[in-house]
Formats: structure tokens, C-alpha cells, sequence
């Protein structure tokens, strides 16, 4: 096969196996603890992006978690991982100091990083994470948060939230929490918020998204990237969770598939294949 031919493979978003050869690709979920299964009333847990993507539509959430229909992969954010990598090691140094980040003084704040044995645990969305069984439905509701500061002050919690991104406009938080993008980024923190609670914390209603801006306006890359950062403050609201979790069971118990969701493209792009076949 020739370069060309190679390179369209990979560019087509074709599945391959660890040797790099192209491989079969299997829609559906194998891993038992991934599928819902109804009428055993067994623990049931559901990732933070998970409860999002039920209140986003409730077709796609229940075909995944019911039926087992994966999403398609998606390639990973490098550059957002490598600024929250370097972000949680540069406050982790004043987490062992138990001191104010030079940041959070200039905004003049009090905050430390939270110093607790289960902070790590708390960090890894994938192995780890915070998390709460809600009695009511049997799910455990969990997510990885990227950090949690403590306000001496008021004796309590506050979740933090890295976000890079490279925008030539200055971050200004009523544009930046109006944002039609950002909403679930709201809904991420409410969800935060109500996990620790949950957890018996004293949280606080103010979160904060630790926005880092990458500055396009210099004349040259020069081997790095500037940002600016700028505290974003976000009065969260949890009073909608109790009652969307059980809106969640009652669809995972549902005997039908829920209706197409006309705004969601991965509704339609279903619907309209299954014409072609």
C-alpha cells in the first residue's frame, strides 16, 4: 500500500489495533458494568459526563447506557491535559506549603489548596474521582474534578475548574458564563458542588474557572505559548439534581426507546442512515 493510500486511512478516522493495523470496529459495549440492567435495582454508577449527556438527550443516553451503543472515539484534547497537568503540579507546591497561590493573592483572595489524603483520588476522573449513592434511585453519581481550594475564612470548599483556551477577545466572566458553549460547563460545577455535599463537605455556592487564555497577539512562537488567566466566578445551583436523577432512572427503566431528539445530531445522523440502507 502505498503512502497516499495510508494516509487516507488514517485521515478517514478508521479503527486500528495496537500494531497499527487496521481492525474491526465494534459498536457496542462490552464491559458489564457499563449497561444498565433493569430490575435487579443493583448499584448502578454514572460518570458526571454521563449525567450531562442524559440532559443533553435522553435517546442517546439510554441507547448507550441501556443498549450498549458506544459513541464514536474521539481524538484527545493533548494541549488542555498538558496545561491541567502543569496547573495541578504548580499548586500542589503550595498545597505541601499550605499557602495562597501568588495568583489567588492577587485577586485578593485567601484561598489554599485543599490538602486532603484523597486529593489524587479525587483528581482521576478514570480510576478515581469523588462520588455519592443516591438511595432513592441506586445510582452513584461521580466525576474527576481538577481541584478544590479551602477558604479559611468561611471553613469551607471551593471547586475549582481549569479551562485553557485560545480566544483574541479578554475572558470576562458575564461573556464567558453567558456563553452558549459554556453552559454545561456550569452544570459540570453544580453537579461538583452537590457530590461533596453529599460527601458530608461544607462547599461553597462560588466556584471558580481558572481560565487560561492562550495570547495570540505576539509576533513570533518563539518555542512557547503566553497566557493570560483570568478567575472566573460561578454562583452554583444544585436544587435541579435530585429530581433530574430520578428522571435518569425512570428513563434507564423505560420498556421504549426514548423519542429523537430533532437538536441532537447524533439522533439524526442515526435516523436518516437507517433511509439509506
Amino acid at each position: 500500500m502505498d503512502l497516499v493510500s495510508q494516509s487516507l486511512e488514517i485521515t478517514m478516522g478508521l479503527k486500528r489495533n495496537s500494531k497499527g493495523e487496521i481492525s474491526e470496529v465494534n459498536p457496542l459495549r462490552t464491559r458489564k458494568g457499563s449497561i444498565y440492567k433493569k430490575g435487579i435495582n443493583t448499584i448502578f454508577k454514572i460518570s458526571r459526563s454521563k449525567f450531562s449527556n442524559f440532559l443533553e438527550c435522553k435517546r442517546c443516553f439510554y441507547l448507550d447506557r441501556v443498549k450498549g451503543l458506544k459513541d464514536p472515539s474521539m481524538p484527545g484534547w493533548s494541549l488542555n491535559s498538558a496545561v491541567d497537568e502543569l496547573l495541578k503540579k504548580e499548586f500542589d507546591e503550595f498545597r505541601k506549603k499550605q499557602e495562597p497561590h501568588t495568583f489567588i493573592k492577587k485577586n485578593k483572595l485567601k484561598f489554599v489548596p485543599f490538602e486532603h489524603e484523597k486529593i489524587n483520588h479525587w483528581r482521576n476522573a478514570l480510576s478515581g474521582g469523588i462520588s455519592f449513592l443516591d438511595t432513592n434511585t441506586n445510582i452513584e453519581i461521580h466525576g474527576g474534578v481538577d481541584d478544590v481550594w479551602f477558604d479559611p475564612d468561611k471553613k469551607e470548599l471551593v471547586i475549582v475548574d481549569y479551562k485553557a483556551q485560545s480566544n483574541s477577545r479578554p475572558v470576562e466572566t458575564k461573556s464567558y458564563l453567558n456563553n452558549i458553549y459554556h453552559q454545561g460547563y456550569k452544570i459540570q460545577m453544580d453537579i461538583y458542588v452537590h457530590i461533596l455535599r453529599k460527601m458530608n463537605f461544607k462547599v461553597s455556592d462560588t466556584v471558580y474557572f481558572y481560565v487560561c487564555n492562550g495570547d495570540r497577539n505576539y509576533e513570533n512562537f518563539n518555542s512557547k505559548l503566553n497566557f493570560t488567566i483570568t478567575l472566573v466566578p460561578y454562583q452554583t445551583n444544585t436544587s435541579w439534581i435530585d429530581k433530574k436523577i430520578v428522571e435518569m432512572k425512570q428513563t434507564l427503566d423505560s420498556e421504549s426507546v426514548p423519542q429523537i431528539n430533532k437538536s441532537c445530531e447524533k439522533c439524526m445522523f442515526l435516523n436518516a442512515g437507517k433511509d439509506f440502507i
